[in-house]
């Protein structure tokens, strides 16, 4: 029934915009705006509750209980692990922003005047906060709670089973599959906005590289031969495709990074890097909370509350993928991991890329602020055109997007296999491809009804709801831990009286 209704309403969606293309964005762009105007503050208030609500589950006293049974160990290494989930988790977004948001917030900074030194601090520590520790807390909330209620309580791994402390039975009837529906929904637009992002960085590397031309035709055939792609790689199972691709990824984004780092700026990029970490902290919870009712300016709208949104979009397809590879780490192992590693990858790529586009863009007469202007796909590579064996580098950077594109969609098909076969850790090839088809076919859609913008509209109207479904689990999961803390305390004091019994006895004797 999941399969059937969720494969339905995905069905009807492309339908509608293959056969209707402008009425489908003209739609959309009046749902964001109802969004965007009603619940704004809505997004804002979640993404900071996850936030502390993470810091309170690893920190708190729950932090020692392990997901899983307490002799489990952990599946996958640490390298491996964090490979996966940072794939999954964030690849072809940060490539693609990666030079593109600081250089906008620069030339369009959130508050104050464009194009100045402080302009360039704010896009540094914005960039920060919208690829920091707020979307890894959203994954961490939704991974952790799928991995505990299916390794700890041997329950399915569907998002629905997650409030069996709420919903006890009825997790198996409408409700449940409701649920799993709306996080289906949810997942389908989310992965479709990045695969369509993907499309767009890879046709403007194929541009910057070869001549080819940048237009929706030619990021429609990119979308199509990188669905074969990543088909083939989803057959081949999680420890093959999906585990050689997400190392192969990291080792090329470091190496990327690292090369970037040593051609470029060094002492300049070494300096924004402990700047921007310093003002991060010092501003996290203004930025967190902040709107701007008293004036009428859309950067929020069009930045923070489509990032929040994304990200929740986002959540159950990272959240079962990330919970499917951890089982065995504890609590606070897994906060710390999932929060704080990829976070600080995110702090440094943005660092040495943005700071790297800055340097040139300021100092150096760069042109990269126009670059973004015209197309916003160009500025990774104008970027590494001003570094020395730019031209390589530009070769590696459309290659790693390619493989982060067939990562992430082909995680995202095993996942919504997932979702839509009762949690079957192994759904079959058929419900895979016809998954990865059709998330396919939204994001063309998506591009042919209004490209970038439409993306990130798709986004922001599908979280809302999930939004609201991930504060319930968060409910769910407190009060299944506390719980388990609770029979653990009561065990434990059981256990010492019987202690007490039993030395009492011996002295007696």
């Amino acid at each position: 029934m999941v399969y059937k209704l969720s494969i339905l309403i995905t069905v009807l969606f492309v339908l509608w915009g293959a056969l209707a293309p402008k009425n489908l964005g003209t739609v959309s762009k009046e749902a964001f705006s109802f969004t965007i105007e009603n619940f704004g503050w809505l997004y804002l208030f979640l993404a900071l509750g996850f936030l502390i609500f993470a810091f309170y589950l690893a920190f708190g006293k729950f932090g020692g209980i392990k997901l899983g049974s307490d002799d489990d160990e952990p599946e996958y290494s640490n390298l491996s692990w964090f490979a996966m989930l940072f794939s999954a988790g964030m690849g072809i977004g940060l490539v693609f922003w990666g030079v593109a948001e600081p250089i906008s917030h620069y030339i369009d900074p959130p508050y104050g005047e464009a194009r100045t030194p402080e302009a360039a601090r704010l896009a540094i520590r914005y960039s920060f906060f919208h690829w920091g520790l707020h979307p890894w807390a959203i994954y961490t909330i939704i991974s952790l709670s799928l991995a505990y209620f299916q390794y700890r309580k041997g329950l399915t791994g569907l998002i629905s089973s997650t409030f069996y402390p709420l919903l006890k039975e009825k997790v198996k009837g409408p409700i449940g599959k409701a649920i799993d529906i709306l996080a289906i929904i949810a997942t389908v637009f989310g992965v479709a906005t990045s695969l369509g992002l993907g499309a767009l960085q890879i046709n403007g590397g194929l541009s910057h590289l070869f001549g080819i031309p940048t237009s929706t035709s030619w990021q429609i055939i990119i979308i199509m031969i990188v669905t074969v792609l990543y088909l083939i790689s989803a057959t081949t199972g999680l420890d093959k495709g999906i585990l050689l691709l997400s190392n192969g990824n990291l080792i090329l984004a470091i190496g990327l990074l690292i090369v970037t780092f040593i051609l470029g700026p060094t002492s300049f990029l070494l300096d924004t890097f402990t700047v921007s970490i310093g003002s991060y902290i010092q501003n996290l919870l203004q930025m967190s909370l902040r709107l701007t009712p008293f004036q009428d300016n859309p950067w929020i709208g069009t930045w923070t509350l489509f990032y929040w949104a994304w990200w929740i979009a986002w959540a159950p397809f990272v959240g079962m993928f990330i919970a499917r590879v951890s089982k065995g780490r504890t609590i606070k192992e897994f906060v710390l991991g999932v929060l704080m590693i990829p976070s600080l990858f995110s702090f440094i790529w943005f660092s040495v890329f943005g700071g790297s586009a800055l340097h040139l863009q300021m100092f150096e007469g760069g042109k990269i602020a126009e670059a973004v202007q015209n197309d916003v796909t160009s500025a990774l590579f104008i970027t590494l055109e001003g570094l020395p064996f730019g031209m390589i580098m530009s070769v590696i950077a459309t290659l790693l997007i390619i493989t982060f594109f067939i990562t992430s969609a082909d995680s995202a098909t095993f996942v919504l296999g997932m979702l839509s076969s009762n949690g079957n850790l192994n759904p079959s090839n058929k419900i895979k491809i016809s998954w990865g088809i059709l998330q396919s076919s939204i994001a063309v859609v998506l591009l042919l009804s209004g490209g970038l913008d439409s993306l990130q509209t798709a986004s922001i109207i599908t979280a809302l709801p999930f939004g609201v479904i991930m504060v319930f689990m968060c409910i769910s999961i407190y009060k299944a831990l506390n719980q388990e803390v609770k029979v653990a305390k009561k065990q434990e004091k059981i256990r010492r009286k019987k202690i007490e019994q039993l030395i009492k006895e011996i002295a007696e004797r």
